[in-house]
Order: C-alpha cells, then structure tokens, then sequence
C-alpha cells in the first residue's frame, strides 16, 4: 500500500500545469513526444485519405484557418501550421500537437458561413493550445498504474470479490474520471475557440449557430453522464454565458476577417 499511495503522490506532484482558462492539469507526457506523435498521425492520414482538389474550397479553408492560426497565442504553441481539407462526408474537423488541422470536407455542408468554420477549427486550435491530448494521455495513464498497483496490493492481501471490485473501479474511472474529463476539456475548448475566433475577425455569435445546425444533424445523443461530449444544449449555454467577453473582442477589430465561401458539391 506504500507504493501504492508514494505512486499517487508522485502522478500528483506531476500535476503542475495550467490551462489558458487558469485550470490545473496533469501533464506526464514529454511536449516533444505529443508533438512527434501528432505529427506522425497527420501524415499518415494524409497518405490514406483523400484531399480535395477544388482550388476554391482549399483557398477558403486555408484563410479561416490563417486568421485563427496567426494570431499571437496560437502563433506561440507552433509558428507552422499545416491546413488540410480531406475528401470525405464527415462532419469533422481536428488539430494535433506540432501545428497540424485536418478539415472533412462534410464539415462544410453544416458550418456554412466563415464564422461558423471559424467556430469549429478555433474549438480544435483550443484542444491543442490547452494541451488536452497531453492530458488525456497522462489522465490515462494515471489511472491505470493506479488499478494496477490496486489489483496487485488487493491480490498479495487476499481481498475478497477482487474481480468484481476492479472491475466497479475501471467502471467508475471511465464514468466517473475520464468521462468528465472530457466533457470538460470539450467545453474548454469551446471557451478557448470562441475567443480566438473573436480576435481573428470572426463574428462570435455564429458559435452558437453552429452548434443549432450540428443540432438539427445528429440522431438521438445519449445521456450525457454516458457521453465524452457535453450536449449541444449545454454547449450552447455556456457559449452564450461566455458571449459578453468574446464580443469585445470582436467589437474592437477594426477590420473583419474575409474569407469567400465557396460553392460546396
């Protein structure tokens, strides 16, 4: 059990990074690691899927994604970022560590208009900026050397019902830990886009029509407790309780972002 808790500690004293929101993460992982990793992964997708070849959607895409992308506190996490529209129906959209941003071009049959793109690659910009991927892993592999030193210590001491304990316990980290998790680090990331959008131009009320349009998409969701996502509902809640500051930026650009949407087939 002194493994056990000196483990514990040690995962804690790891805890010592800061989102952009100001909330405490664990952070494990090497930076250079995630970003080999995210690197690693885009081109592999870029060899396996298909990229489309309109020069129009490519043009518009790229210039939502520069106006995010150039803006000083993104600019600080990687001065390169590569933007690729993949030929495919889903309605996606990604970023990874090492500056990378992957667009399906199904995407832009539901965010219809600059803002509304905005919104959604300003939302993956803000996963990597925040580091989630980083924690998501750590968050992982915390849990698991935890159940595992558990497991062992329940086993040596002959704990009784030691199966169906473990197995309650990997049921209500998933529910009960990384679940939440990631609902939070979706609604940080909703946070964290909406004011990037905001300071590149980009009107930041669309945010909550997009998700209207995501909305009138999607089949049946299930409970929230159950989901790795908040509900569009909840979604839209906290984008408009977060509005006021996001608009002050956007009030206080001269100029707009331009960006051409194109005909999408």
């Amino acid at each position: 059990m002194k493994k056990l808790s000196f483990t514990v500690l040690v995962l804690a004293l790891c805890a010592c990074a800061v989102s952009p929101t100001g909330r405490k993460q664990l952070i494990i992982m090497p930076e250079t690691q995630m970003v080999s990793m995210g690197l690693q992964s885009f081109q592999q997708m870029k060899q396996e899927t298909p990229h489309v070849k309109n020069a129009a959607i490519n043009n518009y895409v790229q210039c939502v994604a520069d106006a995010i992308t150039l803006l000083p506190e993104v600019q600080k996490n990687s001065s390169d970022w590569e933007v690729v529209v993949f030929d495919e129906p889903t309605v996606n959209a990604f970023a990874l560590p090492g500056g990378r941003i992957g667009v399906y071009k199904g995407l832009l049959l539901v965010a219809t208009t600059p803002d509304q793109l905005a919104a959604v690659m300003g939302h993956e910009v803000g996963h990597v900026l925040a580091n989630h991927g980083n924690e998501r892993v750590s968050q992982n592999f915390a849990i698991g050397q935890s159940l595992s030193l558990l497991e062992n210590w329940m086993s040596a001491n002959n704990t009784a019902y030691r199966q169906q304990a473990m197995s309650l316990l990997g049921l209500g980290s998933k529910f009960g830990v990384l679940m939440p998790f990631s609902r939070l680090h979706e609604s940080e990331a909703d946070e964290i886009g909406q004011t990037l959008m905001a300071k590149a131009g980009f009107d930041p009320r669309q945010s909550v029509t997009l998700w209207q349009n995501m909305g009138k998409g999607g089949g049946k969701a299930p409970a929230e407790f159950m989901s790795t996502h908040p509900s569009n509902t909840t979604r839209i809640e906290k984008l408009n309780a977060d509005m006021g500051r996001a608009m002050k930026y956007y009030n206080a650009l001269p100029n707009k972002a331009q960006c051409k949407t194109p005909a999408i087939k």
